[in-house]
């Protein structure tokens, strides 16, 4: 799960820890280590990065960094179609069955080592022999072998239309460094291929890039990058029109019209491919009963949720694509129905009774959701408490099953199997609430191998009408990519899939 961790507290200049910012508070993050403030790009995230293996985590926080760190074979370009990245070009044989690689030659890792295919076959036997959480995109690969230095092959066990997004879709699929793996030394000082080089982090506090500057894509424009972690979006926009950061994705919702008119600020803001859902928890009573579970669909008031988190910047959906992807679906089946609610629940027999709600203190629109939530659910004699740990410990109580109802995002989906098939096939790596179907199953599955776009579109939209009427998942909404940035930050763009790539970012002038 792509999803992004939170943090509370910021470190200023010296080790002055800024934990209790009001809103509005001026942060003062002064100069970077190296000196080179002039040229350093200061960026705010919300939380701090749990580890930057990219392999083993599942933060949003530290794709934000690593994204920037890494490389994958090939990568999504603005248009979230596939491109060339370590990879040069590929070919795929007759029969679809094999896929050949070329890979760039001259491409050096951070530490100087060279770039090689057994790189990429590390890296691939890695999350496979693993079973890491990214094993689930290999499903259909039954060999990876390097030919020579500069060539790998990827044979399949049946066509696979998605495997190019399943390699380049996101950063947990990164070429890594063995060495740097097996010395541990990758969870906290991550040595990549990608267009900048770590070089430090201070718990709390910030993380520092410096530019790589034999980036085989060309040295990008600033020195390096420092992130810092802001949690409260209120401080972040202070910091920024301080001019004591450049960058920012930390932005109240409510204040997205009034900064498109600010001529001092940059507004960046893209419909995304992410979506936020809730999932009950099926392998508990009585949540495995579907009745149960379409009435909570029917039960809670969407809009006054969406407009509580999002104060309207977020697209409705009650399915996971959204409505300008060619993969989307029309789905309306749920309106707030508190009397078809109670109808469902009669029938299941259902009189009330205790949820717990798993929402997370890192991520507030979780915990603003649960509290309207709560109060929709309390006319069916649902009495739901709320339980708010950090995005750590929500991680570990969403793994051991250990909720009645969580709600989160789901980041970064390019191809229509990322957004179902590990969160609702039967053996799906991400399925936390243990839905199964075999007719989703079924379907899934052939949706892996269909390589004609219109019988994929009709299997995919036959899956997920099945996986929403029956609510493995309910979803809620498509959030808007926001993101802010100084007028003198130049070459940024706004991505959908929310990837923050600052290699063709520049900085017009001095910050000091």
């Amino acid at each position: 799960m792509r999803t992004r961790l939170a943090a509370v507290s910021l470190l200023a200049a010296g080790a002055l820890v800024l934990a209790g910012c009001s809103a509005g508070d001026s942060v003062d993050l002064g100069d970077s280590a190296d000196g080179a403030s002039g040229d350093l790009l200061r960026a705010a995230i919300g939380g701090e990065p749990d580890q930057l293996d990219p392999h083993r985590t599942s933060s949003y926080f530290s794709f934000e960094v690593l994204e920037n760190v890494f490389d994958t074979l090939v990568e999504p370009d603005e248009n979230l179609e596939m491109q060339p990245a370590l990879a040069e070009s590929w070919t795929v044989s007759d029969d679809q069955l094999t896929w050949t690689f070329v890979l760039r030659e001259g491409v050096t890792f951070h530490d100087g080592s060279d770039f090689t295919a057994e790189d990429v076959v590390y890296s691939y036997r890695r999350i496979i022999d693993e079973e890491l959480s990214n094993a689930w995109k290999f499903s259909a690969v039954t060999d990876v072998t390097a030919v020579d230095d500069h060539t790998v092959e990827i044979t399949v066990a049946q066509p696979t239309p998605n495997l190019l997004s399943n390699l380049g879709g996101f950063k947990g699929m990164a070429i890594v460094d063995q060495e740097n793996v097996e010395s541990g030394e990758i969870q906290t000082s991550p040595v990549g291929t990608g267009p900048f080089v770590f070089d430090n982090a201070v718990s709390g506090d910030s993380i520092t890039l410096s530019a790589n500057e034999d980036y085989w894509g060309g040295a990008p424009s600033v020195a390096g990058v420092e992130y810092s972690f802001i949690s409260e979006p209120a401080t972040a926009l202070a910091a920024l029109r301080a001019g004591e950061i450049d960058w920012t994705d930390v932005v109240p919702d409510q204040q997205v019209a009034e900064l498109a008119e600010d001529e001092d600020l940059e507004l960046g803001q893209s419909p995304s491919n992410d979506y936020w859902y809730l999932a009950l928890n099926e392998a508990r009573e009585p949540w495995d009963d579907v009745r149960v579970r379409q009435a909570i669909s029917y039960a809670i008031d969407r809009d006054a949720i969406l407009q509580a988190v999002s104060y309207g910047t977020a697209a409705p959906n009650q399915l996971a694509i959204p409505e300008d992807s060619i993969w989307y679906t029309p789905y309306d089946t749920y309106s707030t129905d508190i009397d078809k609610a109670q109808e469902l629940l009669d029938e299941a027999g259902f009189t009330g009774g205790t949820m717990e709600f798993l929402a997370t203190s890192d991520y507030p629109e979780t915990i603003t959701a649960a509290q309207i939530i709560a109060s929709n659910l309390e006319p069916l004699g649902i009495d739901v408490t709320i339980s708010q740990p950090d995005f750590s410990t929500w991680l570990d109580e969403q793994n051991t099953g250990n909720f009645d109802l969580l709600m989160m995002g789901w980041l970064g989906n390019i191809d229509p199997d990322d957004f179902y098939y590990a969160q609702h096939h039967s053996e799906g790596g991400s399925n936390a609430q243990k839905y199964s179907n075999s007719d989703v199953d079924s379907l899934l599955d052939a949706g892996r191998t269909e390589t004609d776009v219109e019988a994929r579109k009709e299997l995919y939209a036959e899956a997920a009408t099945i996986i929403a009427d029956e609510a493995s998942y309910i979803y809620l909404y498509n959030p808007s990519v926001i993101q802010v940035w100084a007028p003198s930050v130049t070459g940024y763009e706004v991505r959908a899939d929310a990837a923050v790539r600052f290699r063709d970012a520049a900085l017009a002038q001095e910050n000091g």
